[in-house]
């Protein structure tokens, strides 16, 4: 008997560099995910924050999980700088990361660059048009 549709969780199993970004989405691993994107060292992973321009702590679990494995994270904010709640600058702190806010273009070529370098680097990255 069909079951229907099963929705998944969007999720890439490995790094990858941002070939392209805009259009509400990115391209990486010649595939393509509509949304923003959390970058982390177990993988590549859809991630859709409540409210892009009011970041929480809670919005970073599955970073946090992982800040083992992680010195420098760039965060994209959309088109243009946003700085970052001081609760999450504080919980990234205390985790021992390294944050940077910045657009989500310069975000994108940062984190390619230091993905080359094989640097211990995460993205969170918000989707722009």
């Amino acid at each position: 008997m069909a079951k229907g549709i099963i929705i998944r969780e969007a999720h890439f199993p490995g790094r990858a560099p941002i070939e392209a970004y805009g259009n509400g989405g990115f391209r990486f691993a010649d595939m393509s995910h509509r949304g923003s994107l959390l970058c982390l060292p177990s993988g590549i992973h859809g991630w859709e924050p409540a409210d892009p321009l009011a970041l929480k702590v809670s919005d970073f679990d599955k970073l946090f999980a992982q800040a083992d494995k992680v010195e420098i994270l760039l965060v994209g904010t959309g088109k243009d700088l946003r700085p970052l709640p001081a609760a999450l600058r504080a919980a990234l702190k205390e985790a021992g990361i390294s944050a940077d806010p910045m657009s989500t273009g310069a975000a994108v070529r940062t984190y390619n660059v230091l993905l080359a370098e094989d640097r211990a680097v995460a993205a969170a990255l918000i989707a722009v048009d």
